[in-house]
């Protein structure tokens, strides 16, 4: 089975960031060693943190009628 979700800003891009951490079992921490990226950027990231980055990607998205999905396979999740 597969959580799906349309991603419209940082807010929800964020939020599946998260549950796709979840569902593998990661925490924060984890993730960001695993990643050899900090903690703190994680949390940036799974609470939306808006950057100029993501400001500009969805502008351009909104302006040239895309839409952005995220699917997370639930069971891949549980093998990392």
């Amino acid at each position: 089975m597969a959580l799906r979700g349309e991603i419209k800003n940082a807010q929800t891009l964020g939020r599946m960031l998260q549950q796709g951490r979840l569902l593998r079992g990661l925490s924060q921490r984890e993730l960001a060693d695993e990643l050899g990226i900090s903690q703190r950027y994680v949390w940036e990231m799974e609470s939306g943190k808006p950057t100029i980055f993501t400001d500009r990607l969805f502008l351009v998205m909104r302006a040239t009628g895309m839409h952005l999905h995220v699917e997370i396979d639930e069971e891949q999740a549980d093998h990392g």
